[in-house]
């Protein structure tokens, strides 16, 4: 991947090795593929012995196309038709590019949208994103109250939006480094309360303005069925103590191609990425957020578009031994017969990450 300087996210040589079973198949792999993650070309070919290295636009010539964040538009277009690809592709907020790949006739699988009988994702890093986003802003809020001394000596707030794993590890994520400091060091904070808003909370304006009154850390491990709507407005973040950090662990772009546009779940907030995490009142990046967006009432944001990158290797670790099952089955199976009646959980899995079903299913 290079959509990024910071960008450090191959594929490490486990997954190839573990590749080895696959018959008459070759790999293809771009020169310098894993050199960012500090492995040599030679680590990969002494785990298998079909892989070609060659440039990276021929790469794309393949049958099948395997990256973790989606290819440039460009590159799109330089695959065949009916080849597939399978990327964190992220229908639910990416239709433009769902359009694109049906134009271009490819066949889209999504890391993303694997999941199990019970709608538990099956490739993913929660626990990555989670403690990789409350690390940097309990990082930036200990700076920007000097060692966590705030007014009062009242405990420190923070609040959630989203109850879903994201948001759980998010709760975690604080209660441990919470713990590593208030339960290490003398201070006049008494230490941290988390709190979990619902919806019950969050669509009733005057109380959540009463909770944003004394939180110091803002969360959002949202996943909402509409993105063209806020949660939190930029009017009620005027509420908010002026040292308190807002931390942003969704993916989610702003998305002008579409009416209404696609927004971030906390009006007026950027969207980070692995070249630069932290963002402040002045930063220039507000001049980029779209026109009509509200910015007015800023805190210091953490945000970023690929959280479990800031650990690659374990990142990549992780996801070569969720993602080897389906490469498997991908390659071994007729990718057009591939249905939800199968007796096989990962192939019931793998058929609810295409666009198909995404279409046919669940964008309904």
């Amino acid at each position: 991947m290079n959509k990024e300087k910071s960008e450090r996210r191959d594929f490490v040589p486990l997954l190839f090795e573990k590749l080895n079973s696959l018959k008459d198949v070759d790999i293809l792999v771009e020169e310098g593929y894993g050199s960012s993650m500090g492995f040599s070309i030679e680590d990969y070919l002494g785990k298998n012995n079909k892989i070609r290295i060659v440039k990276r636009k021929d790469v794309f010539t393949a049958d099948m196309i395997v990256v973790l964040r989606t290819p440039e538009e460009h590159e799109l277009r330089w695959m065949k038709p009916g080849s597939v690809l399978f990327s964190m592709l992220h229908y639910d907020t990416r239709e433009f590019r769902n359009n694109l790949l049906q134009s271009l006739s490819l066949i889209p699988f999504s890391m993303d949208g694997i999941v199990d009988d019970w709608n538990n994702r099956m490739v993913v890093n929660y626990s990555g994103t989670s403690f990789s986003g409350v690390h940097v802003a309990f990082k930036v809020l200990k700076e920007q109250t000097e060692n966590f001394k705030i007014p009062g000596d009242r405990p420190l707030h923070a609040g959630i939006l989203g109850f879903g794993s994201v948001g759980l590890e998010a709760a975690k994520a604080l209660k441990f480094y919470s713990d590593e400091f208030f339960l290490n060091n003398p201070t006049h904070t008494p230490g941290l309360i988390v709190n979990l808003y619902p919806r019950s909370i969050t669509n009733n304006p005057s109380m959540m303005k009463s909770e944003l009154a004394h939180m110091d850390i803002l969360i959002n491990a949202s996943r909402r069925s509409d993105p063209t709507k806020y949660i939190i407005e930029n009017s009620w973040i005027e509420k908010m103590p002026k040292h308190s950090v807002i931390l942003d662990l969704s993916a989610d772009p702003y998305n002008t191609d579409i009416d209404p546009i696609q927004v971030k779940a906390i009006e007026g907030t950027p969207l980070g990425s692995l070249d630069q995490l932290v963002f402040y009142p002045d930063d220039p990046i507000y001049n980029t957020i779209p026109s009509g967006v509200d910015t007015t009432h800023r805190r210091t944001v953490v945000s970023c578009n690929a959280w479990p990158g800031v650990d690659p290797i374990g990142c990549m670790t992780l996801y070569s031994n969720q993602l080897v099952p389906f490469l498997k089955l991908i390659v071994s199976k007729d990718i057009n017969k591939l249905t939800l009646d199968s007796d096989h959980p990962f192939e019931r899995a793998l058929y609810k990450s295409s666009l198909k079903y995404f279409l046919e299913y669940v964008k309904k």
